[in-house]
């Protein structure tokens, strides 16, 4: 069931709903007309982060944009036996199941940092749903644990800190979620003032609740734990659908990755360029990000 629970604050023009699939209830904004496009957000954002694109691609498809469980304000289920319940394989299922209740059996879909993730399993387990595919700055999960090295592991601490056992990480963020967060972000993003201040209390608003860090601190513990045993499942498998590859120029991945050598192991079609950015090209460069991407879908 759907259910419409007034504007969106952030994405002009979209409307909350409230969806009950099987496991969660999952917040989401919905605008504009055309094939269905599924946006997910990464860590630790919310679908707001899409606001400087949506309203454009709305004007050309059916944008939905998600807040992945867990996260912004959708439902945050405990972590279950080996962090199941936030395994990439759960978090596709209920966006598949979030497209199927607002009638959309098919659709295209973009993910940025775990959204990207979620969106690879989705592809493995769910190819008759998805179209096409694009990936805002990631390497797959797997390439990039097999790859670490001191470089990737002091750039991308959050990794191996969020992995570790409850409640260690969760009551050291709570000591300060501001701070942390602010750190996070600023240190991501390469374009001052990309996040705006507006948008950063968003994030922080739910970034205060003990059970939304928990839900991130057991999205990474899944990433490294269970998710990666799915993949090793699934090494010989690819992705069929049309893959595109964004990544910010200016980091992480971009710097110690061939971010298309490592999606075309993964993936037939696969193709890609940098932006001139750091982690978010939706906040960094919506214009540059808006326009590979309509390119593309």
């Amino acid at each position: 069931m759907a259910g419409a629970i007034g504007p969106s604050r952030f994405l002009r023009g979209f409307t909350l709903h409230d969806v009950e699939t099987p496991e969660v209830r999952l917040r989401a904004a919905v605008g504009g007309s055309g094939p269905p496009l599924l946006l997910l957000h990464g860590h630790p954002q919310t679908h707001s982060t899409w606001n400087k694109v949506a309203p454009a691609l709305a004007e050309r498809f059916t944008v939905v944009a998600a807040d992945l469980r867990g996260y912004g304000d959708s439902g945050r289920p405990e972590g279950g036996e080996g962090h199941r319940n936030y395994s990439k394989r759960a978090m596709a299922a209920d966006q598949v199941a979030l497209m199927r209740a607002l009638g959309f059996e098919r659709f295209r879909l973009v993910g940025h940092d775990r959204g990207g993730r979620v969106a690879h399993r989705l592809a493995l387990d769910h190819p008759q749903a998805l179209e096409k595919l694009a990936v805002l700055d990631i390497a797959p999960t797997a390439t990039m644990y097999a790859r670490t090295d001191k470089e990737f592991a002091t750039r991308y601490f959050w990794w191996f800190f969020l992995i570790q056992p409850a409640p260690l990480p969760e009551h050291m963020i709570g000591a300060d979620p501001e701070f942390f967060l602010r750190k996070h972000i600023d240190g991501q993003l390469k374009t001052p003032g990309a996040t705006s201040e507006e948008l950063f209390a968003e994030y922080l608003r739910c970034y205060r609740d003990p059970a939304m860090r928990h839900a991130a601190c057991e999205d990474y513990r899944a990433a490294a734990t269970i998710d990666l045993e799915h993949d090793a499942a699934d090494a010989e498998r690819r992705i069929e659908a049309p893959l595109l590859a964004l990544w910010g120029a200016k980091g992480t991945v971009g710097a110690l990755y061939d971010v298309l050598e490592t999606w075309r192991e993964k993936a037939r079609d696969v193709r890609g360029q940098p932006l001139p950015c750091g982690h978010s090209p939706q906040e960094e460069v919506p214009e540059d990000t808006l326009r590979a991407l309509l390119d593309f879908l």
